[in-house]
């Protein structure tokens, strides 16, 4: 848009005609008419306090604001900082396979089975059919292939070159020293008797492999602490940071929320073609009048897409005070339509404003729509919302016995002793929503 239209321009400093969001936050309805001034914020004004005059682009305006000019010198520039490049896996691999004593033929071979690899680092192709595939002129055998593939596994990067899971883990276990407390017992384990340990079938281990329990449980713990994708470690992927479009702070006992100054952008009419605009006096039929009002229109709709924003939130902070002060189990149920009637709004207008937009909150960033949810019904005639359920089962299981794990019927009796009735259908799909294993893969020694 800059680029189209010059009568646009980003703003550095706040001026006249700017939107910028140096804003205070808007002030919650209860704290309305309590008679209290609070102190002006540099990064704290709300929508309610952006005014038709702070938007207007009158000649005054436009007169008083701050220089175009920049300075060319390098000190004053801003350059992104970039990320480090990352060695990949593979990369990693061949600078091992340069320094090492192999001949020319093995460190070909090696480095063949190297690109075969895929991302967590295991050889997904069998070595038949990879011999195979080689060209006659390569004169690389299967045994050239199985040997290869035993000095890959010796890299310094254990389990690289497994061929499935139990090779993986048992290549790591082996790298470890020999006088590791029942280390060759996990060997056993993850070779022979992974699907049983998967399945959390403890008796059955012990009478195949003739061990005690505080054996077994030293041998797990040796398992659970490997790593399942040894290539992982060498992810090239880049995270995706959020920037939150709102800060919700506490002030005098009271939560609010205000614009986050670095989610809003900075744009005001260029100064130095709107004072030409107003030199020549041409008429509103010319392309740079068309260009100021096309501007002005942006600015504009920029102002209400950002006060429509903060007025959501606010409200959706009014409603769900509790979660702020306890957590997720005080969330409240929540609809869209509760939200729209509030501020007056057609509820798709509340639906835009609350999709991919986030809150930073004094226990984390959250997307707006988080606040929102369905409810169940007690047995004093109030409601409960299913995010605070999950939490009531988060907190059930990670209360629970090991060696005795809670059934999703017996959650469903504690909770409906809570005056919480929640069918047992309900809690297995809020369990499994939450990732918590069954009851059988719950059982620990």
């Amino acid at each position: 848009m800059l680029e189209e239209n010059p009568m646009l321009e980003a703003a550095e400093e706040s001026a006249p005609g700017t939107f910028l969001s140096s804003a205070p936050p808007l002030a919650p309805q209860s704290a309305a008419g309590t008679g209290e001034a609070e102190p002006a914020h540099d990064d704290d004004r709300g929508a309610d306090d952006f005014g038709a005059d702070s938007f207007s682009n009158k000649a005054a305006d436009w007169n008083t604001g701050s220089s175009m000019a920049r300075s060319t010198d390098d000190e004053d520039e801003t350059w992104p900082e970039q990320a480090a490049d990352k060695a990949s896996l593979r990369e990693h691999l061949h600078v091992q396979l340069t320094t090492s004593t192999l001949d020319i033929k093995d460190r070909k071979v090696v480095g063949l089975l190297i690109d075969a690899l895929d991302e967590n680092g295991y050889l997904a192709q069998d070595l038949k059919e990879l011999a195979e595939l080689l060209p006659a002129e390569l004169d690389i055998t299967l045994d050239d292939l199985e040997t290869a593939l035993v000095q890959l596994q010796h890299m310094d990067q254990s389990g690289i070159g497994a061929r499935n899971l139990g090779e993986c883990l048992a290549l790591q276990l082996k790298a470890l020293p020999e006088d590791t407390p029942q280390r060759d017992l996990a060997i056993r384990l993850v070779s022979s008797h992974l699907d049983v340990l998967a399945a959390h079938d403890f008796t059955k281990i012990k009478k195949l492999l003739r061990c005690t329990n505080d054996e077994l449980r030293t041998a797990q713990h040796l398992i659970i602490g490997l790593n399942p994708k040894p290539g992982s470690e060498f992810d090239q992927s880049v995270a995706d940071y959020v920037v939150p479009d709102v800060v919700v702070d506490k002030y005098k006992n009271k939560w609010r929320a205000r614009l986050n100054v670095e989610a809003m952008p900075k744009l005001r009419v260029n100064q130095i073609y709107a004072n030409i605009l107003q030199q020549r006096g041409e008429n509103n039929s010319s392309q740079l009048a068309t260009q100021m009002q096309e501007a002005k229109w942006l600015i504009r709709n920029l102002q209400q897409r950002f006060e429509t924003i903060l007025r959501v939130a606010q409200a959706i902070v009014e409603r769900q005070g509790n979660f702020f002060e306890h957590g997720e189990i005080g969330m409240r149920p929540l609809v869209l339509r509760e939200i729209a009637d509030t501020l007056e709004m057609h509820e798709s207008t509340v639906s835009r404003s609350t999709t991919q937009k986030f809150m930073l909150t004094p226990r984390g960033i959250y997307e707006f729509k988080h606040f929102f949810g369905s409810g169940l019904s007690t047995e004093s005639g109030g409601t409960c919302s299913s995010t605070a359920i999950r939490e009531l089962i988060k907190q059930l299981v990670s209360a629970e016995d090991g060696q005795k794990p809670l059934t999703d019927s017996r959650m469903s009796e504690i909770l409906a002793q809570q005056g919480i009735v929640v069918a047992r259908r309900t809690i297995a799909k809020y369990r499994e929503a939450l990732r918590i294993l069954p009851v059988n893969l719950r059982k620990s020694l």
